[in-house]
């Protein structure tokens, strides 16, 4: 086994954040602390008051009212990211010259988001595939296969693939060319669920509120017209004295779907710091926060021309009988 290398918490380079205002505003603090919930109004008048933030290419150093088409620019100082996985050539599991299928260790984030800029897959892909781009994300903490390529047609067929996998259309019935598995780790689940039983599960997803990012998607409330139909199919494949191993096949693509689904029956991923028996999360976490064992398995794609391409990337250890 290869070990893992990791990046060592780094400022980056700062970033600038460019908007353009939609409609008048009375305040330019207000603007900013509704567009970015992360931070109040007081945050954001010492930012304006450190001149970090610009208004029709002019720095202010003072709030003032906004007109709709102002455009403004906010130069977000260098900030330390935290450490993360190193990607290396090792996490290859399938590269054909276009086509890159890596198998992504947990901690790493795909894109920038959350407080990562620079400490991300993609920025550490380019150093040895500089023509690779992810075609999917999976969640900083999730690991296993991540899907990219190096051609925009091919970025494209793979795309429609993966988003077709997963549309509400058909869910159940449906024989797609792309399929999905994760495997997990949830809390113990009922004993009346028994060893390589499959279930579906239905619950829908929804937006609630939450006081540290206005709304997040967990378990629906009941009548809500706005929630998203949803399908995850649990086999249970081993009980373990803390925990069970889960194999999860997902049908729709619904935003944290398996953390919502295996807590919605009473058995949340195994260190979820943010979803809690019965699908709702705890208003103190984000979704970003680490902990729980979830893990791209197996995938199945069918390219246009060519045979199936099946491929698998093993288990971590955090999800093996050694881990637990």
């Amino acid at each position: 086994m290869v070990k893992e290398a990791w990046l060592p918490a780094a400022f980056n380079g700062g970033h600038a954040y460019c908007d353009r205002v939609n409609q008048s505003a009375a305040s330019i603090a207000g603007f900013y602390s509704g567009r970015y919930r992360h931070s109040d109004r007081a945050v954001w008048m010492e930012r304006l008051a450190a001149g970090e933030i610009w208004c029709n290419g002019q720095q202010l150093r003072a709030d003032a009212s906004l007109a709709a088409g102002d455009r403004l620019v906010w130069h977000r100082p260098p900030w330390q990211e935290a450490a993360v996985p190193v990607l290396s050539e090792h996490a290859i599991v399938f590269d054909d010259g276009d086509l890159l299928v890596l198998n992504k260790p947990s901690g790493l984030p795909v894109l920038p988001a959350g407080g990562f800029l620079e400490h991300t897959l993609l920025a550490q892909l380019q150093a040895w595939a500089p023509a690779a781009r992810p075609v999917h994300r999976l969640g900083r903490f999730t690991s296993g296969l991540l899907v990219c390529a190096r051609r925009p047609a091919t970025r494209g067929w793979l795309s429609a693939q993966l988003r077709d996998s997963t549309s509400a259309a058909d869910a159940a019935t449906s024989s797609r060319s792309c399929r999905k598995l994760y495997r997990a780790l949830c809390e113990p689940m009922s004993f009346d669920w028994a060893i390589a039983e499959t279930r579906a599960i239905t619950v829908a997803i929804g937006r609630r509120p939450h006081p540290l990012l206005g709304e997040i998607w967990c378990v629906a409330e009941s009548g809500d017209p706005s929630a998203l139909s949803s399908r995850s199919d649990i086999t249970l494949i081993e009980r373990r004295p803390q925990a069970c191993l889960v194999e999860v096949a997902i049908t729709t693509g619904r935003p944290h779907q398996i953390r919502v689904h295996t807590a919605a029956i009473g058995a949340p991923l195994l260190g979820d710091p943010l979803y809690v028996a019965g699908g709702i999360a705890k208003l103190s976490a984000l979704p970003g926060a680490g902990g729980y064992r979830l893990h791209a398995h197996r995938l199945r794609l069918q390219p246009p021309v060519g045979d199936v391409i099946q491929l698998e990337a093993a288990l971590p250890l955090a999800l093996t009988s050694q881990g637990i």
